[in-house]
């Protein structure tokens, strides 16, 4: 064997081995790896518009707080002065229902004055009728003189 047949045997092998590798073998790796590379470059974007997202989220919740609070505030805010009004309201209402009573209470005092002064004359009435019989010895008809016993009940 010669050595020469051999490294040039050997040199076309080689060159069909190559070209075979480059027309059939290469383009699927080169294609798996560029492959590879676009889905490694499509999550970095991914994470980064993961990223952004998160940080324009915590924005929008850092600002939903605020507002809530400003809310809560407001809610509390408009019921303290609701217990306010309530609490005036009912005080009115008190001194209305006290002056109410003390007006009932004062018609109620001056209806029994009345009553009492009306019994007081009727009680004065008979008394100066017995009296004024005993003086006279003599008995007093009060049907008969009923205008006369009006007339001295109206002036007591």
């Amino acid at each position: 064997m010669n050595i020469n047949a051999t490294i040039i045997g050997q040199a076309i092998t080689f060159a069909i081995l190559i070209w075979f590798t480059l027309k059939f073998v290469w383009p699927p790796v080169t294609a798996a790896l560029e492959e590879r590379a676009q889905k490694i470059a499509d999550g970095l974007a991914a994470a980064e518009r993961a990223k952004a997202d998160l940080s324009i989220a915590e924005r929008k919740s850092a600002d939903a707080m605020v507002e809530a609070r400003q809310k809560a505030a407001e809610i509390i805010a408009m019921s303290e002065k609701r217990r306010a009004e309530i609490v005036e309201e009912a005080k009115h209402e008190a001194v209305a229902e006290a002056e109410r009573i003390k007006a009932a209470a004062k018609a109620e005092v001056e209806q029994e004055t009345y009553r009492a002064r009306e019994a007081l004359r009727a009680q004065v009435a008979s008394l100066a009728v017995t009296g004024a019989e005993r003086i006279l010895r003599r008995e007093i008809n009060a049907e008969v003189h009923a205008d006369l016993l009006t007339a001295l009940s109206a002036e007591l």
